[in-house]
């Protein structure tokens, strides 16, 4: 059953049955593990650098193109809409 939805689910209660905080501590060696800060440290960092980013996008700026449509010279009575 590995790689299944029921797999993951009988593994996580063994997990749980060897030590209820099983996921708990994995989760606290990851936040004990980071070094950099980041934006969570410094929200002021984080409105100027999304505030550039904005200025600078990507993104090609959007030009309407005119577009002609062709208008057929047909009557109606040269079309056969009984057939």
């Amino acid at each position: 059953m590995a790689g299944t939805k029921a797999g993951g689910m009988k593994a996580a209660a063994k997990n749980l049955a060897k030590d209820p905080n099983f996921y708990a501590k994995i989760g606290a060696k990851g936040g004990k593990n980071g070094r950099t800060g980041g934006f969570a440290a410094n929200p002021e960092l984080a409105r100027i650098a999304g505030a550039k980013g904005g200025r600078i996008s990507r993104r090609k700026k959007v030009t309407v193109v005119p577009v002609t449509v062709a208008t057929s010279t047909l009557d109606s009575q040269d079309l056969d809409l009984a057939a």
